[in-house]
């Protein structure tokens, strides 16, 4: 499936000071308030980078007792960022079903702290040093393209967790600039293809909890 079969209709939460939406031609106009409701009744795919996490590895003295690989992880913005979203969720009430995860400490990191349910890894959505090596192949995309156009179970959004560039590769310019943490919200239609409907950064789902 190529990426221009795609629907690129984005909406960007504009959360302060009105949770403002624009999508695209054609579309009704939606405000970010809306956004919680429809998650709320399932049926969609949130990809997201992991939380913030520094560049290099930790020193076997500040390695979480749990990194037994001394690998990276979360620094103390992003444990706090990974909590506050799940925080969120929970109060708005938006169902977590399945849990896919790059096998990554900071990835798997991510989804405990969020409190989301127990991830099932890839290595597909792992980190192989395409930061430097990119997948020329397009191997990796593909495949996140076809797990994100899958439907999740009824009344579940499912939540994917991975690496910058396996989403880079994936939807290429509709991930530019992604930050750590953030996450894109995709409708799957239930026939090979989603739309995409949202982009949310991490620190934007507790304004989203606690918008009137």
């Amino acid at each position: 499936m190529q990426l221009n079969t795609w629907s690129r209709q984005t909406i960007l939460l504009g959360l302060l000071p009105a949770l403002s939406v624009c999508l695209g031609a054609g579309s009704a106009s939606l405000t970010g308030r809306e956004l919680a409701p429809e998650l709320e009744r399932g049926g969609y795919v949130i990809l997201m980078r992991h939380a913030e996490s520094p560049g290099m590895p930790p020193d076997a003295a500040q390695a979480e007792p749990e990194n037994i690989k001394h690998e990276r992880q979360l620094d103390q913005t992003g444990r706090a960022s990974a909590r506050a979203m799940g925080d969120a969720f929970r109060h708005l009430r938006i169902p977590v079903g399945q849990v896919l995860s790059s096998p990554t400490y900071r990835a798997l990191e991510t989804a405990r702290l969020a409190q989301f349910p127990a991830p099932e890894t890839f290595e597909e959505l792992g980190d192989t040093g395409k930061s430097i090596n990119p997948d020329l192949t397009g191997t990796r995309g593909a495949w996140l393209r076809s797990r994100v156009a899958r439907l999740p179970k009824a009344g579940t959004n499912t939540v994917i967790i991975t690496h910058y560039p396996n989403i880079s590769d994936a939807f290429a310019g509709d991930a530019k600039d992604l930050a750590e943490g953030e996450a894109l919200v995709f409708r799957p239609d239930g026939r090979g293809a989603a739309v995409l409907v949202a982009r949310v950064k991490i620190e934007d789902w507790p304004k989203l909890a606690a918008a009137p």
